[in-house]
C-alpha cells in the first residue's frame, strides 16, 4: 500500500539513529519532493530548514513563517518519506507554552523532532551579524517545555545556540551544559567559526552534536567524517539543495528567455520517467486500477445474482 505508514516510526528510528555509532549526513529539504529524493538516494534523516522554506515562499529567514504554515510543509514531507523528519522551528513561536503547543502540533503530523534556538524575536540567520539572544534561563524554560509536552519519549529535542557570535564561545558552551541539564537531546552550536572552535566545542560538551554545514557563512565547510571523528553525531546540510536548484532554475530560465527554447538542457533534466518512478506515479495508476477492479467484480456479482443497486 502506498499509504502505509504509522505514527511514532520517525520518532523511533530517530532516537536509534542517536543510540547507534557513526555520524548521520541530514539533507535541508524545503518540500516533499526533495524530501523523497533524498530518502531514494539513502540518507537516514531530512531536516526541513525554516530558511529554505520561507525562502521557497520569497521571504527572508527573519521568523516571518507561521506555525500553521511550517506544520502544512512538514506534513506533506512526512506522508511523502518513511524516514525521520527533523523540523527546524526558530524560536519556538513564542515562550514557553507556545513551545508546548508547537511541539504538540509538529509531533501529530508525524515529525521525529525538533530544532529550537536561542535567539529572540525576529530571529536571523545564524550566520548574520546584529543577533541577539535570549537568557539562558528563558531557553532553558523553552526546552524544558518542549520536553514537557512531547507524548512520545522518542521524539528528539535538539538545543540550538547562537551565542558564539553574540556572546561568545565560553557563554555557548555554558549554555549548551544548561540545555542538557534540562533534557535537550542534542546541541546545536550555531556559526561556530573554525575547525578550533569545533573540535573544542566536542571536547567540552560530552552529548550527541550537529554540525551546520551551510554554504556562505561563517563557519568552514568541514568533511563530515572529520567531524564525526571529533564527536559530532549529525551533519545538517540546510539550504545546498535550494541554493542549487535555484542555481539551475535561473540558467535554464535565461536561456529560454535568449533563445526561445530549452533543448540544449534536456541531458540536464530529470525525466519524465523519473520524476514518475520518484513519485510512484505507476504504483498509484496500479492502485487506482485494483480498486476499480475489485469494486467492478463485486458489483457485477451482485447484479448478476439480482442484488444490485436499484437505479
Amino acid at each position: 500500500m502506498l499509504f502505509r505508514k504509522r505514527g511514532g516510526d520517525g520518532a523511533r528510528a530517530l532516537r536509534e539513529e542517536l543510540r547507534r555509532p557513526g555520524v548521520v549526513l541530514v539533507p535541508g529539504v524545503f518540500n516533499a519532493l526533495t524530501a523523497l529524493m533524498a530518502q531514494s538516494l539513502g540518507f537516514k534523516a531530512v531536516y526541513v530548514s525554516g530558511a529554505a522554506v520561507t525562502a521557497s515562499m520569497a521571504l527572508p529567514d527573519l521568523g516571518l513563517i507561521t506555525m500553521d504554515e511550517m506544520v502544512k510543509t512538514v506534513k506533506y514531507i512526512v506522508d511523502a518519506v518513511d524516514i525521520p523528519v527533523i523540523v527546524d522551528i526558530d524560536t519556538g513561536y513564542g515562550e514557553a507554552l507556545n513551545v508546548m503547543r508547537a511541539v504538540r502540533e509538529f509531533e501529530a503530523v508525524g515529525a521525529a523532532g525538533v530544532q529550537i534556538e536561542d535567539q529572540v524575536m525576529p530571529k536571523k540567520c545564524g550566520h548574520l551579524s546584529g543577533k541577539a539572544l535570549i537568557p539562558p534561563d528563558e531557553m532553558a524554560k523553552k526546552i524544558r517545555a518542549a520536553v514537557e509536552a512531547r507524548r512520545n519519549p522518542d521524539f528528539v529535542i535538539i538545543a540550538r545556540t547562537d551565542a558564539v557570535g553574540v556572546m561568545g564561545f565560553e557563554d555557548a558552551v555554558e549554555r549548551a551544559q544548561l540545555y542538557l541539564e534540562v533534557g535537550a537531546d542534542v546541541i546545536f552550536p550555531e556559526a561556530l567559526r573554525s575547525e578550533e572552535e569545533f573540535r573544542e566545542f566536542a571536547r567540552r560538551v560530552k552529548a550527541p552534536l550537529l554540525a551546520n554545514m551551510t554554504e556562505f557563512g561563517v563557519s568552514p565547510l568541514i568533511p563530515a567524517k572529520k567531524l564525526e571523528e571529533w564527536g559530532y553525531k549529525f551533519v545538517i546540510f540546510p539550504v545546498t539543495a535550494l541554493r542549487v536548484a535555484m542555481y539551475a532554475v535561473r540558467e535554464v530560465f535565461r536561456t529560454i528567455l535568449e533563445e526561445g527554447t530549452q533543448a540544449v538542457w534536456l541531458d540536464k533534466m530529470f525525466t519524465r520517467r523519473e520524476l514518475y518512478e520518484l513519485i510512484r506515479y505507476y504504483d498509484y495508476e496500479k492502485l487506482d486500477s485494483e480498486i476499480a477492479k475489485a469494486v467492478d467484480n463485486t458489483y457485477n456479482k451482485l447484479k448478476e445474482g439480482g442484488h444490485g443497486p436499484r437505479n
